[in-house]
């Protein structure tokens, strides 16, 4: 994870705000947006590449894979592809996100803990890689892979590698009784994997997913050790490199705490060189899987400050950011907090000394708050407040409270002398489409055409 210095992103971010105000992106009529910072994703990109490339044997085919869920926005997987990033989808919304950005077949990894039939045969036609989940699954590609022996789709197992979890329960996907993969430390199942390739020539991918916010780096590197032993043992006892490639997952940790980028990529790559040195020889392919350490750095939600109050002698500003674009935050703030940056009505960092203030939402439920207790310069009415290191899972990942809409989201590039340029990723969602989702067509399904005896489910 880079995008240049965390002052040089601080300064963009700040010429970014203001531009936004200036140019009426942000204001009384608009007052919430998100921004991304076209500059440093592509920067976090090349950051991801070179730190794989320091450690791999030439030649070793490698696939980085943006986890599209980190943010399912057509033109942002776009940059990503144009960067040198595939795509790892887990739905049949993020496989289509993803075409419609342009990222072909074979640049594509489908992981899912409950892929449909109908999924898996799509995949299988496109030639897109698949990871199955579990023997159940693994039994539908059997006979997939018989009605279609000529597919192109690289076809491996996850495997759940059981080395322990992180601060973030939710998160962590290696544990004792994770959801995700074949469980090897369970009685039989290490057996049951190697005997499920040893009796499938086609299956030739190995994959393992530790966890990703909360996951130490060091945890991280047990489990792609874990997964790499359990490669060479089915390599071993087939007699040949069946196993050849394998997706090591993502999970980077993203540093919340300030604008420094910690841990980085290449700190990783180097971590898993010394854990797992024949991971990098060139006899195994790579595919990672990396998502909010590609973006959280570069992604501001800007809300304007609607009310300047105070309860029980503390002020509290009323914001149009909350709950609907900070869910996390909102629902569990000690695993997820954010920093907030005070702006002022023109859009410059706003100064003065700091008070200990609130930080609200415009949801209607006590517990909508972005920031409890939090010293910054007193955030006044018109002033705007900013949700830093938002790029990833938060303001393209709507959370319909109060049915209050998306936010438009833009894209920036420049800034300093030569100004801010923004082009548009998402337009805000118009309150007649809000109508239109909660069913406005069927208005009068539960009440009239029911009660006829003329009801229907299409």
């Amino acid at each position: 994870m880079s995008g240049g210095t965390g002052t040089e992103r601080a300064a963009r971010r700040d010429d970014a705000v203001r531009a936004a105000v200036e140019q009426g992106l942000l204001g009384p009529g608009t007052p919430l947006v998100g921004l991304l910072d076209v500059t440093g994703i592509r920067e976090s990109a090349a950051a991801l590449r070179s730190a794989f490339e320091a450690v791999t044997a030439p030649g070793t085919p490698v696939l980085h894979a943006f986890a599209v869920k980190a943010s399912p926005l057509v033109a942002v997987v776009r940059l990503l592809h144009e960067a040198g990033i595939g795509a790892e989808v887990a739905s049949p919304g993020e496989l289509a996100l993803a075409r419609a950005a342009g990222v072909p077949a074979e640049r594509t990894v489908l992981d899912s803990p409950a892929k449909t039939p109908d999924e898996l045969r799509e995949a299988l036609s496109l030639g897109i890689a698949v990871n199955a989940d579990n023997p159940q699954e693994l039994e539908r590609l059997d006979a997939l892979v018989k009605s279609a022996p000529g597919t192109s789709s690289p076809l491996g197992i996850r495997v759940n590698p059981q080395v322990g979890g992180g601060s973030i329960e939710a998160l962590s996907t290696a544990t004792a009784t994770s959801k995700f993969g074949v469980a090897l430390r369970d009685e039989g199942a290490r057996e049951w994997v190697v005997r499920a390739y040893l009796d499938r020539p086609w299956l030739t991918r190995l994959h393992a997913h530790t966890g990703s916010q909360g996951i130490p780096l060091t945890l991280m590197a047990e489990g792609v050790r874990e997964t790499y032993a359990l490669a060479e043992e089915i390599n071993e006892r087939a007699g040949r490199t069946q196993v050849d490639t394998l997706d090591i997952g993502g999970g980077l940790p993203v540093n919340f705490a300030s604008d420094g980028t910690t841990p980085t990529y290449a700190e990783y790559a180097r971590l898993l060189s010394e854990t797992v040195p024949g991971l990098f020889d060139g006899r195994y392919g790579l595919v990672t899987e990396f998502g909010r350490s590609l973006l959280a750095k570069h992604g501001t939600v800007v809300a304007r400050v609607e009310y300047a109050k105070s309860a029980g002698g503390r002020p509290v500003a009323v914001t149009h950011a909350g709950v609907q674009v900070a869910t996390r935050t909102v629902y569990a703030p000690g695993a997820w907090p954010l920093r907030i940056a005070a702006y002022d009505g023109k859009g410059r960092p706003k100064e003065g000394p700091d008070v200990v203030q609130d930080v609200a939402g415009p949801a209607c439920f006590a517990g909508d708050l972005l920031a409890v207790g939090r010293a910054m310069p007193l955030l006044e009415q018109g002033d705007y407040a900013a949700a830093l290191d938002t790029g990833a899972y938060y303001f393209a990942h709507h959370y319909a409270y109060n049915s209050l809409a998306r936010p438009a989201v833009y894209g920036f590039a420049g800034g300093g002398e030569t100004g801010v340029t923004f082009a548009a990723v998402r337009r805000a969602q118009a309150v007649e489409e809000i109508v239109a989702e909660a069913g406005r067509e069927y208005a009068d399904s539960l009440t009239g055409d029911l009660l006829r005896g003329r009801g229907g489910a299409s």
